[in-house]
């Protein structure tokens, strides 16, 4: 019996399913495109086995950890390592007795999808995970790990995975990325730039990582123009093992164009420690800006990913460090945050500047007006909390009618779950195809036009929208 039912998230309608099904047939297979993620570029640099189950399933995966902690499973039962260092459970049988005791909870979930989807995919599962279920079924998979069709480089390549992009600080030294490079395998796995850690005041240990940074470019980064500098060579560096974009992770999606002098003042306050919140806001505001202008000189697509509240637990946030499931959506303003940047570099039709948000109101409302106009801005997809099903169609609802499908790019997974990757590539092809049998069976789209957009949402706008 198979997991999966093989006409998932089409629609109920026969007609309309029988046309989304063919449509989905022509496409399901392309290549994948993943521009931008946060899988760890050491597995494809090392090509080492991957551990066990728990490791690839359950602990680097913060939507299946959220919901365990949710019902009141310490984190650290969970082998969520702690920031300390402090013992975690480290029995990989004992946390996946743990996630299948519990799976039930995932019932109607995204996350579902994506790990049957996993189960029955890649390890050829057909039983249900459970309390019953779960030492056969990690048994199971962790035969299959210790082979070589299982290596991480052997997955990538039966995944269809023709470029993928990890995320990496300004302040990564790109060993992995370089370890590639040199290997001489042919997986296109690249970086993106992520210069949160020296761009935002109110980062850990803003003030050492600006300095570490001024180390490795070589530059003087307690002054404005030998910090804007070290910016430049490290994009130039980024580029050289692969970059195609930045990414910018800014609490809201505020940005200023401030003057030189002003801008100093801010960075030499933000060094010391003195500068107040608003200031702090402030200069990370500008900061979107200047990476703009970088963009137009260097050509990285900059992607800006607001609208989070980080780590809102402290006490989780302490333990644990960031990334573990406590970062929530809050509501962001774009028409009037956006207006520095926009005025700045706007209308230059040479610059790709891909908005993501986590507040679906503002979509038909902001983000679809201002894309279908501006020639820099495109729409990212639905992301992260909106990484589902309902999330997709709603995305395609509310900004098809004003942005077109022409001012989106297409569809990125967001992942640091290696083998959700084809998963959720397949949910949103599957999505995409409905909401497209909609269209033609309600006379808004033809038939012969349906197929190039299906190639176009799957495959074709994110390689051109991310320059791969």
């Amino acid at each position: 019996m198979a997991l999966l039912d093989e006409n998932r998230l089409f629609p109920t309608d026969p007609a309309l399913r029988e046309f989304a099904r063919n449509l989905y047939e022509g496409i399901r297979d392309l290549p994948i495109i993943s521009p931008h993620g946060h899988t760890d570029p050491r597995w494809f640099a090392e090509n080492e086995h991957f551990a066990n189950p728990a490791e690839l399933f359950v602990t680097p995966d913060h939507y299946v950890f959220r919901m365990l902690h949710s019902q009141g499973i310490p984190l650290e039962a969970l082998g969520v390592p702690q920031a300390d260092g402090s013992v975690t459970e480290t029995d990989p049988r004992k946390i996946w007795q743990i996630f299948a005791e519990n799976y039930y909870l995932f019932r109607g979930t995204p996350s579902r999808i994506w790990v049957d989807h996993a189960l029955q995919e890649v390890f050829g599962i057909t039983e249900h995970l459970s309390a019953k279920t779960a030492d056969a079924i990690f048994d199971q998979i962790d035969a299959n790990l210790k082979t070589d069709a299982f290596r991480p480089r052997a997955l990538f390549e039966r995944f269809n995975i023709e470029a993928i992009s990890t995320t990496e600080s300004a302040i990564d030294d790109l060993r992995w990325h370089k370890m590639i490079k040199n290997s001489g395998w042919a997986g296109n796995v690249i970086t993106a730039y992520r210069p949160d850690s020296v761009i935002d005041p109110e980062f850990d240990n803003f003030a050492e990582n600006v300095a570490i940074f001024g180390e490795m470019t070589g530059e003087d980064t307690s002054t404005w123009t030998g910090y804007l500098a070290a910016h430049r060579k490290r994009r130039a560096d980024f580029k050289a093992h692969g970059a195609t974009s930045s990414d910018h992770g800014h609490a809201t999606a505020r940005t200023e164009d401030l003057s030189p002098d002003i801008a100093a003042t801010l960075l030499q306050k933000a060094l010391q420690g003195t500068c107040t919140a608003e200031e702090a806001d402030q200069f990370r505001a500008h900061m979107l800006t200047e990476m703009a202008r970088m963009s137009l000189d260097d050509g990285l697509v900059m992607q800006i990913h607001p609208g989070s509240y980080r780590n809102h637990s402290a006490s989780a946030f302490a333990r644990f460090g960031r990334d573990k499931g406590f970062d929530i959506p809050t509501r962001t303003d774009y028409v009037h945050a956006l207006k520095p940047l926009l005025d700045a570099v706007g209308r230059e039709s040479n610059l790709t500047i891909i908005l993501f948000t986590l507040d679906e109101s503002s979509y038909a409302r902001e983000l679809a007006p201002l894309a279908g106009v501006y020639p820099a801005l495109k729409l990212g997809p639905a992301w992260w909390f909106h990484d589902s099903a309902e999330g997709m169609r709603r995305y395609r609802e509310m900004t098809t009618e004003t942005a077109g499908f022409y001012n989106t790019v297409g569809f990125n997974d967001d992942t640091r779950a290696f083998c959700s990757i084809p998963a959720r590539h397949d949910v949103a092809r599957r999505v995409d195809c409905a909401f497209l049998a909609t269209l033609v069976g309600t006379g808004r789209l033809t038939p012969e036009e349906a197929p190039d957009v299906a190639y176009d949402l799957s495959y074709r706008l994110a390689k051109e929208a991310y320059r791969l």
